[in-house]
């Protein structure tokens, strides 16, 4: 049998910034915090424990990229 993929989940500009907000807060949050956040929010707790998944896989590819640019342009001292 196939696999039926979820479709995906498109969040509103009010709802990026509460889990943002959320985001700074806490990086990893406990299952009951899912949860609060979810009924915030207006979607189910596996989203946003996929959202959350997906926004710490972004904060370390920033991260990664920022430590490349820092090496490959190093600060001149004066």
């Amino acid at each position: 049998l196939p696999v039926k993929k979820k479709p995906r989940t498109y969040y509103s500009a009010e709802q990026l910034g509460e889990l943002e907000k959320m985001f700074q807060e806490d990086h990893y949050p406990d299952n009951e915090k899912r949860r609060e956040i979810a009924a915030v929010v207006g979607v189910t707790p596996q989203c946003i424990l996929v959202w959350f998944q997906n926004r710490r896989a972004k904060l370390r590819k920033l991260q990664k990229l920022s430590m490349k640019g820092n090496r490959r342009y190093p600060a001149s001292s004066a």
